[in-house]
């Protein structure tokens, strides 16, 4: 039996009427019955027979509609990948690669908004460390979050947001005690964030451009180690803007424009096409996406 028989099946069992089947199926009355003559004849029963003005299933057609039902939704489950897709059912591990200052402010908001709806769902965070690899490409990750680089080609990626980059430092630095320019800026000793140990970069750039040049006191190999030496002592880090205020204001630190003509950084997301249309996956991407773009706002449904 072909697929079109059995949705109409399910739809002269469902009305109890050709006329409103046709209608559900998009035709005539007269094909919907002839329609009926041929599963009548298939099936070995009129499945529905007149009652006065309307008609009646009978007992084998009764048998069969939720059967039918059930088929028609695993075929499409089949056909139409997240048809019947429920996070709630979803049992899976995803592993994101996330720059650590990403992950702090968002592992918490992400995992509660997964538990909400996918009980079953765990994420595994991992380092840059293995960012410009092939992870994506051999699967040892699922997303790739923050500044996207380097990328195979066939890799997908969706923009999320721009956020500029700001300075921070203890609320007692003198850097405070006036109008922060460029040359006061510049001045200040500043904490170098890389995990390959590098000392230059864009500000670097920026600075030489107006004939400056900064002094980088230490390097260190995160954001996190970064905040936490600079709320005791008189050194400048940087973080994203407007990202994790309460942690800013618990160690006592505040934040500043960077008095640079500088770029925003581009975060976005990046996973490999083979997951494209697999809906556990697409779910994630979305919940992960919308913990970066709206963390205050209500789970995603």
């Amino acid at each position: 039996m072909d697929l079109n028989l059995l949705r109409a099946l399910d739809a002269l069992l469902q009305e109890n009427s050709v006329t409103r089947a046709a209608e559900r199926l998009g035709t005539s009355p007269a094909a919907a019955s002839r329609t009926l003559a041929r599963l009548r004849r298939a099936v070995g029963d009129p499945l529905l027979v007149r009652a006065g003005q309307g008609m009646v299933p009978t007992p084998r057609a009764l048998e069969l509609k939720q059967e039918v039902a059930a088929l028609l939704r695993g075929c499409d489950n089949v056909l139409r990948p997240g048809a019947g897709f429920d996070p709630v059912h979803l049992q899976r591990t995803f592993t994101v690669q996330a720059a650590e200052l990403l992950l702090v402010g968002l592992a918490g908001t992400l995992t509660e908004r997964i538990h909400a709806r996918a009980p079953h769902v765990d994420v595994v965070f991992l380092p840059e460390a293995i960012e410009g690899g092939p992870a994506l490409r051999q699967g040892w990750v699922d997303v790739e979050l923050g500044v996207l680089g380097h990328l195979d080609p066939e890799i997908l990626t969706r923009p999320l947001a721009r956020m500029p980059v700001v300075g921070v430092a203890r609320r007692g630095h003198p850097l405070f005690d006036g109008p922060i320019d460029a040359r006061r800026f510049a001045e200040a000793d500043h904490i170098g964030i890389s995990r390959l140990g590098k000392r230059l970069g864009p500000i670097d750039t920026a600075l030489a451009g107006l004939g400056l040049r900064r002094r980088i006191a230490v390097v260190v190999p995160s954001h996190t180690s970064a905040m936490m030496l600079a709320r005791g002592a008189d050194l400048v880090a940087l973080t994203l803007a407007d990202w994790l205020p309460e942690t800013i204001e618990a160690l006592g630190l505040r934040t500043f424009p960077i008095p640079l003509d500088l770029e925003p950084l581009d975060l976005g997301l990046a996973w490999h096409p083979r997951n494209s249309a697999d809906p556990g996956h697409r779910w994630f991407r979305e919940t992960l996406a919308s913990a970066i773009l709206n963390p205050l706002g209500k789970p995603s449904a």
